[in-house]
């Protein structure tokens, strides 16, 4: 592991150091991985972008992975580093789970696909429905798969267009969602009325105008936006943490009031727990707030590291299901080893033990990162929710996207460069994205995740001239 010599802590930094700290962070990443470089130039003539998914295209380069083992994984150069990475929220049983393997392997012997049901799929949902208090489930296969069932959910049972959608929030690729993902902050309008604006190409102008913007943990704008399009709105969509802007989570009394003002104007409620569930604890936001939304869709975490997805909801909302006024199909849905991997997951993986684990590890990281924000006087803060947690690169509240687009991008960029060229494995986009604790990582892995983020905090003091001012 090697790391650049001007990372000098002693010497004062310019805002024109801090690009080149960042310049040569990033020219001793790609240098440490040739293999990578080369696969990228292969895939490109096959594979758009030379990647599987634009997520996976970042500066300097994406970084191709060859296997990994515990909370470890190992690049196509044999690099080393410690996964905190957890594919985007995927991974908190790590790699090689002993259960999920034998699980995975019993399945694979006996059948992977019929497009039928099997009895797995009887458990996981009676689980489900014992941890989030909901009592239908059904499955899919991705986030985005989840979270476009429940938009077509609350519009088929309403019979309204209009959906309400946090600025700020993602909720996966299908139209009805890509509204004000991460909208620029020359775009994004007043903030107590956001315009709409497309979080991709291709999305259809008829679609956006379906769309009501409103900002994160303010009932009063939900409120308004129902009276003014009162009896058109079917519900609303929003993480109850925000995990698209680093960690927000939602003020006192805000989850509880958005359902009590949404059912007052005979609307609905969805939670994406896509990236919350699980990771935040055993029921997800539901169970660590008590507020039950109509529906709450699940992905990530909940394979173990096979793709799959749920929906879960009330009886009134998954009748339409049940009887048919609302078609939830898709040939891989309940599929044999995505069921296998999800009950045992839930049963040997997420259960007591692992949460103990789990909440042990998370608080020795923030306390780690408060130590070194605190010894050198910097005004930043660490956001930690289960076994999520990120570096907010602000003193200032964050309460909601604009809050967000205030924070300097530099040094969420600067610590994932650090982070990785001192082995440990970070999603990109540091100042958007969280690490994630997984059940098999040990103190050691997490002490390496706080040194390395001393190096940081050494050289932003210096940087910003608080010099351990604490």
């Amino acid at each position: 592991m090697t790391s650049s010599v001007a990372l000098d802590p002693s010497h004062q930094h310019s805002g024109s150091d801090v690009e080149a700290l960042i310049e040569s962070e990033s020219d001793i990443f790609v240098k440490r991985q040739p293999r990578s470089t080369q696969l990228i130039a292969d895939a490109r003539s096959v594979l758009a972008g030379g990647a599987t998914s634009n997520w996976q295209i970042a500066l300097p380069q994406a970084v191709w992975m060859s296997h990994g083992d515990g909370s470890h994984v190992w690049d196509v150069d044999g690099n080393e580093y410690v996964d905190m990475h957890g594919g985007y929220g995927a991974a908190i049983a790590g790699h090689n789970h002993p259960a999920i393997v034998e699980a995975v392997s019993d399945r694979v012997r006996r059948g992977t696909h019929f497009a039928q049901p099997t009895e797995d799929a009887i458990w996981v949902a009676q689980e489900l429905a014992r941890r989030f208090g909901l009592p239908q489930w059904r499955f899919a296969n991705s986030g985005t798969e989840a979270t476009m069932d429940a938009i077509h959910l609350m519009r088929s049972i309403t019979g309204r267009d209009l959906v309400l959608k946090v600025e700020g929030c993602y909720h996966g690729h299908h139209d009805s969602v890509q509204v004000s993902v991460l909208p620029e902050e020359d775009e994004v309008g007043p903030a107590d009325a956001p315009n709409n604006v497309p979080g991709n190409s291709g999305i259809p102008q008829a679609i956006m105008d379906l769309v009501v913007v409103v900002p994160f943990n303010d009932l009063g704008a939900v409120e308004r936006a129902l009276v003014s399009h009162e009896g058109r709105i079917a519900g609303m969509i929003l993480e109850p943490i925000m995990m698209n802007a680093g960690i927000i989570p939602p003020d006192e009394g805000y989850l509880a009031g958005l359902k009590e003002l949404l059912h007052a104007h005979d609307a609905y409620l969805t939670f994406d727990e896509v990236k919350t569930g699980f990771t935040t604890g055993p029921a997800g936001a539901t169970g660590r707030y008590g507020v039950t939304p109509d529906l709450v869709c699940l992905a990530k975490a909940l394979g173990g590291g096979i793709p799959v997805a749920a929906i879960g909801g009330t009886e009134e909302l998954m009748s339409l299901i049940a009887d048919g006024r609302y078609e939830q199909v898709g040939t891989f849905n309940g599929n044999p080893l995505a069921m296998a991997a999800a009950r045992a997951n839930l049963t040997s993986v997420l259960d007591e033990a692992g949460y103990a684990h789990l909440d042990a590890l998370a608080a020795r990281a923030k306390a780690g990162f408060e130590q070194h924000i605190t010894a050198q006087g910097l005004p930043w803060r660490v956001v930690s929710v289960g076994a999520k947690g990120c570096v907010c690169f602000t003193g200032a509240p964050v309460r909601n996207f604009r809050d967000f687009l205030t924070i300097d991008d530099q040094w969420g960029q600067l610590h994932w460069l650090l982070q990785h060229n001192g082995g440990v494995f970070l999603p990109p986009w540091g100042k958007v994205e969280q690490w994630l604790l997984s059940v098999q990582h040990t103190e050691a892995d997490v002490d390496r995740l706080i040194a390395n983020f001393g190096k940081l905090a050494a050289v932003a003091a210096a940087q910003l001239g608080t010099n351990g001012a604490a």
